[in-house]
Order: structure tokens, then C-alpha cells, then sequence
């Protein structure tokens, strides 16, 4: 609590406030307790709490999830809008390692607060608290969609503006907040499952749902790992790349995110957004087959070592073949030194020909240069490296994705990379081929 903006603070006082004036007034003052049942809160607040201290982590930095609304749910449906409320406040046992006490609590306020919202949901629809009638069981899906749609959007409403107040955002995706809005319906089902169950088997039902809800939750943690595999994977070939030169250690991250924001500018969808990047980031890979001495060759090129730099795109490619959750990001590598105009390489592509990551990756990959470090210059000005990617629009550049990374830029910033002190053994290029205002001069060997 202690270093939370007074924002935060107030937000945090309002909704354990509004957690304890529901309890305190169902339980002592309306006496709404006609649908408790204190065993089925016993083991339903059991069943919440097991989940709530097992959460999977999640691809955004510092948040989580749980099954554990599964239970929450299930309650509003066997013991109304207070047990449902019980049930949620038991989050503060978690046993999570690492949680803070006052997570905890806020978190025990907010799902006592979804809880009972999606109890009281319920009920209005038309559900009726209790262990529901098998041959009537139909009459509790309509209620109960109602009741999870509410706990669910309450839930991430509440959780969102804690974290905006505490100024831990993190930008992230429409789609992957929609995508993942879905998934919590999706597991919401467990809910209406583990009533049904209760209604055959009694209590035991509990035990008989933790298998999916921890099937769900592996689930959940194996694409994270799997996705921070595929980070790794991504990250030691980029370190391999940078190890030829110390003036372009940051350069693949940079373009990656560059090209991630003219992605999301152009509205791509999540699953591309992750490609392109992982395209920006691989996109000099084919650069660990041309000779270090061609790389850092001062003054014009011959012809057999141009023909060399050329291939670097097919030598990428080569390269990373064999990665099959690259997809699209293959088209980014093999052709981001195509030219709008057709002037380019390796295969002379124009206009639409070329494929929409190369276009990308290509504004990208030059404006990082221009606004990096060289051996041989200092870091160009964002606007005057703008203004570069104007001209070359529409000869160089697809003048489209210019005109979304620009834009992109001008509403989020750009932090160009800090100099840094160069080891006295760094090997460094002395001219950046993917510097447009730095053109390769080519000598003929005649």
C-alpha cells in the first residue's frame, strides 16, 4: 500500500468498503441468508481457494489467471448472491507465493463484489438459488449466462482500473484482450458444470470438476511457456547477429517493436502483430553467412562482395526455415530489402508484390538505422529520420506503412537507444547497408 498513488489508495478503501457494506448489510441487516447452505460454501469456498493459489501466469507482465470464478459462479447458482459473495472473499486465504497482503485483500473485495452482482443477475433472470432439478436443468443456463457475462466483465473492469491507477500499464492488444475476455467466458462453463454435477452427486462434484478446471489452467501455462520458448528461441539468433557488431547490439529488438507498432497501426490482428515481430527481430539473421570483412569493408563494394550482401535475405531464410511458428515472418525476412520502386533485392519486387511484413520490416529496419549510432556518424533526429522515410516513400518505402509508423510514432514516442561505452576490442562496421541515406557504392572489378 505504501507506494500506491493516493489514486490507487482511494480506489483500493472504495471497493473493500463496498465488499464489507454487502456482507454486512445481507448478512446482518436484511438477514438474506434463505439460500446458504454452509457445508456447500465450505467446500465451494475449498474449491475457490485451491484455484486462487495455483494461478497460471500470463504473456503481460505482472497479471494472472485463475479458474477459481469457476467456483464463484457455481455458488450463485447452489447458494445465491451472498454464498456466491463468501465464496469470492475467500481470496484473501490465497496462498499464492509472493502475493502481497494488500492483493489479497482487494482481490477478495473485488470477487465478493462479482459475486454477488452475478448472483443478484441470476435471480432477476429468473434463476432460482438452490441445487438445481435435473429434469428442469434448462431453466438455469439462460440465468446463469446472464450471471457469468456480468462476473466476468466486472471482474476485469475492476482489475483494470486498479492497475491503470497504479500506472503499471502495459499496452495490450484489443484482440488480445478480447481473446482473452472469451477464454474467462469459455472456463465460466466450469460453473454450470460443477452445478450439474452437484445435482447427481452432491459434494463430491467437487472433486470430479478439478480435473478440467486443472486441465484448464495446464492449458493456460503450457502456450505461455511455449510462447517464452519461442522468445528464446528468437533471442539467441539475434545475439548471434550483434555479435559481428557492437554499434547494432539492440538493432533487431528495435525494429521489432518499431514493426510492431505499424502493425498494430494498420490493425493486424494478434496472432500477425506476433509474427511481424518475430520478423522484425530475425530479420538480419541471414547476415551470419556473409564475411565479417565484407560487413565491415570501408569505402565502395566490389561486385562479388554486393552479390554477397544480396544473398543475406535468402541466407535468413535458410537460416530459419526449419522454425515452423515463424509462418508469415518467413516472407518479412527473405524480402525486406525489396524497394517499392523494384529497384531492390533479392528478387526485384515492387508495389504490391511485396509481401506486407517485408514492407513493414523495411521502414522499420531504416529508421532505426538512422536513429542509431555509427562508427562513422552520430544518431539522426527522429523528425529529420522522418523526414527521410517522406522522401524515400512511394520509390524506397511502401508511402502506407510510412505513413502508420509516422503516425504510430507521433502518438506513442520513440526512445532512441542511449550511447553506450565501446570495449576497446569491438569489431564495428563502418557503413550500415540499411542506412538510406548512406547508399552502397558498387566498383566493378574490370
Amino acid at each position: 500500500m505504501r507506494g500506491l498513488p493516493l489514486l490507487a489508495k482511494a480506489n483500493f478503501v472504495a471497493v473493500l468498503g463496498a465488499a464489507f457494506a454487502l456482507l454486512v448489510y445481507n448478512l446482518l441487516v436484511a438477514g438474506r441468508t434463505d439460500y446458504l447452505d454452509w457445508p456447500t460454501l465450505l467446500v465451494l469456498a475449498l474449491l475457490f481457494l485451491v484455484c486462487e493459489s495455483v494461478p497460471t501466469m500470463l504473456n503481460v507482465n505482472q497479471a494472472a489467471i485463475s479458474v477459481s470464478f469457476s467456483a464463484a459462479l457455481a455458488a450463485t447458482i447452489l447458494i445465491g448472491p451472498v454464498g456466491a459473495a463468501l465464496v469470492g472473499f475467500t481470496a484473501v486465504f490465497s496462498v499464492r507465493p509472493g502475493l502481497p497482503l494488500a492483493k489479497r485483500i482487494y482481490n477478495g473485495a473485488q470477487f465478493s463484489i462479482c459475486g454477488h452482482a452475478a448472483g443478484e443477475v441470476f435471480m432477476r433472470l429468473g434463476g432460482v438459488p438452490g441445487v438445481p432439478d435435473v429434469r428442469s436443468f434448462d431453466d438455469v443456463i439462460m440465468p446463469f449466462i446472464g450471471a457469468a457475462g456480468v462476473y466476468v466483465l466486472l471482474n476485469f473492469l475492476l482489475v483494470a482500473v486498479m492497475i491503470w491507477l497504479t500506472g503499471k500499464v502495459e499496452r495490450v492488444p484489443l484482440s488480445a484482450l478480447v481473446q482473452l475476455l472469451v477464454s474467462y467466458l469459455g472456463y465460466a462453463t466450469f460453473g454450470l458444470l460443477l452445478a450439474g454435477l452437484w445435482a447427481t452427486v452432491n459434494s463430491i462434484s467437487a472433486v470430479l470438476v478439478l480435473l478440467p478446471l486443472f486441465v484448464a489452467r495446464w492449458g493456460f501455462g503450457q502456450y505461455r511457456a511455449q510462447q517464452r520458448s519461442y522468445d528464446a528461441t528468437i533471442a539467441a539468433l539475434c545475439q548471434a547477429v550483434e555479435t559481428k557488431d557492437y554499434y547494432t547490439r539492440g538493432h533487431c529488438t528495435r525494429v521489432s517493436l518499431a514493426s510492431g507498432m505499424i502493425a498494430r497501426e494498420i490493425g493486424m490482428g494478434q496472432e500477425r502483430q506476433r509474427a511481424i515481430r518475430y520478423a522484425g527481430m530475425l530479420h538480419d539473421v541471414g547476415k551470419l553467412g556473409v564475411p565479417t570483412k565484407v560487413l565491415q569493408k570501408e569505402g565502395p563494394l566490389t561486385e562479388e562482395e554486393y552479390a554477397a550482401i544480396q544473398l543475406h535475405p535468402m541466407r535468413g531464410l535458410e537460416i530459419v526455415r526449419g522454425i515452423d511458428f515463424l509462418d508469415e515472418a518467413f516472407a518479412g525476412i527473405m524480402h525486406h530489402h525489396e524497394r517499392y520502386d523494384g529497384a531492390g533485392y533479392p528478387m526485384g519486387l515492387a508495389g504490391d508484390e511485396i509481401p506486407e511484413f517485408a514492407r513493414i520490416i523495411a521502414v522499420a529496419d531504416a529508421f532505426d538505422s538512422m536513429t542509431s549510432d555509427r562508427s562513422y556518424r552520430g544518431a539522426r533526429p527522429v523528425p529529420e529520420a522522418i523526414a527521410e522515410l517522406r522522401k524515400g516513400a512511394g520509390t524506397q518505402f511502401d508511402p502506407d506503412m510510412v505513413d502508420a509508423f509516422i503516425k504510430a510514432v507521433e502518438r506513442e514516442g520513440w526512445q532512441t537507444p542511449p550511447k553506450a561505452p565501446i570495449p576497446p576490442d569491438a569489431q564495428t562496421v563502418v557503413k550500415d547497408h540499411d542506412d538510406p541515406t548512406t547508399p552502397i557504392q558498387v566498383v566493378s572489378e574490370k
